[in-house]
């Protein structure tokens, strides 16, 4: 038992070390790649906010508190894609196929995904990452009841920044949350990503999520 826990301890030593060696070249990596993306997406992302607009009343954004490295909290941005009283701000009522919540154009902003667009502003300014676990709502739900609850080693995927997209999403692990097999699957990706993590993961992990976009992606 005494060498099990002096692995482990070990082990979490090892990743932890990691993760700080690679902690600078990440981040710059993630305010190179976000302000070349603002900048170039410019156009588009006003021609969106336009469409919001004149779609249906409201703010152009959705604002929302989320968990992020260490447990705090942190404020995300999304282009609003539900109408201004159904958006849910807590998060325990997640998105489904066909959700009478979704405006017209709220629809095709999450089967695209360029709802999360406005995210690089939360990666440029530092509290997210191009790539780490999913940025889940405080509160939560899976399967009916609260993350912590149903995965006892929940809060190990907040050892790094919460990213825009992820191993699990890579790997088909998202909508919402409904069985809990595959809500643990999801955390086993991010615990599986931080354990491992790398330059190199990221990059094949950003590299994937561009060919399954450009594949028609998997948002809704």
């Amino acid at each position: 038992m005494r060498r099990q826990h002096a692995g482990f301890a070990w082990h979490q030593a090892n990743t932890r070390a990691r993760i700080a060696a690679n902690s600078k070249l990440k981040r710059l990596f993630d305010i190179l790649v976000s302000a070349s993306a603002l900048i170039f997406f410019l156009p588009a992302l006003l021609a969106v906010a336009i469409l919001i607009k004149l779609d249906s009343p409201g703010p152009i954004l959705f604002k929302q508190k989320r968990w992020g490295k260490g447990g705090s909290e942190i404020v995300i941005y999304k282009f609003r894609s539900m109408k201004i009283d159904e958006c849910d701000t807590t998060g325990v009522k997640q998105t489904v196929h066909k959700d009478p919540r979704l405006t017209l154009m709220g629809t095709w902003l999450r089967r695209t995904n360029i709802d999360e667009l406005p995210q690089l502003w939360n990666i440029l300014i530092g509290n997210m990452s191009l790539v780490g676990p999913r940025c889940h709502a405080i509160g939560m739900m899976a399967a009916g009841v609260p993350y912590e609850e149903l995965v006892p080693n929940y809060a190990a995927r907040h050892a790094v920044k919460p990213g825009l997209t992820g191993l699990a999403q890579v790997r088909g692990l998202r909508g919402p949350t409904d069985r809990p097999s595959k809500a643990k699957s999801r955390i086993a990706c991010d615990l599986y990503y931080i354990q491992n993590y790398s330059i190199w993961l990221d990059l094949w992990i950003l590299f994937a999520t561009i060919r399954n976009e450009l594949r028609g992606g998997t948002g809704f």
